[in-house]
């Protein structure tokens, strides 16, 4: 009798140990690009496809008939083109801004990001939020929002590097 109510709670306890909700791991934050390779790896493009709004109608593109979509480098006639492809760059525009300030990030010149800064906190929350009103525009494809927004968005860029992109690198994020 010993043995089986022995046996009954090791088996609970093994039971309870393999059952109970445990924590996931948690993962760090990590800063593999610098501010400018951020710029160019994700900003820029999925500010340029935006942009093409202005020019080209997303419904209307087509793919190229002798090309894999799985395999296109242009996001607008890939899998995932046409107007997809503008909710996926206003997406990355906004979801950018949070790398932004990612502490830890660099300027190209070795410079600290200066994400401390009140003013480059307002200058992130621009683009954020002109991000949003893009995705807002391409969910209901509304072309001519879209194209009202590329004014807003280039804003959002010009008044950052206004002020921390001058045309001399030594002196950028200063």
């Amino acid at each position: 009798m010993l043995k089986t109510l022995f046996r009954s709670s090791l088996a609970s306890l093994l039971w309870v140990s393999l059952t109970a909700p445990t924590s996931p791991p948690t993962a760090t934050q990590e800063v593999h690009a610098s501010l400018n390779q951020l710029m160019q790896g994700v900003v820029y493009p999925a500010a340029n496809v935006l942009f093409s709004v202005q020019t080209e109608d997303p419904a209307a593109l087509e793919r190229p008939p002798s090309r894999d979509p799985a395999m296109a480098t242009d996001p607008l006639v890939s899998v995932f083109g046409g107007w997809q492809a503008i909710e996926n760059s206003a997406l990355a525009l906004t979801e950018a801004a949070n790398l932004l300030l990612v502490p830890g990030r660099v300027c190209s010149n070795g410079v600290a990001a200066p994400i401390t800064d009140p003013t480059w906190s307002m200058f992130v929350e621009e683009l954020r939020d002109v991000g949003l009103k893009a995705y807002s525009a391409a969910k209901a494809k509304d072309r001519d929002k879209m194209i009202e927004l590329s004014d807003p968005i280039n804003d959002a860029c010009v008044h950052c590097h206004r002020k921390w992109r001058p045309r001399v690198a030594e002196n950028r994020c200063k």
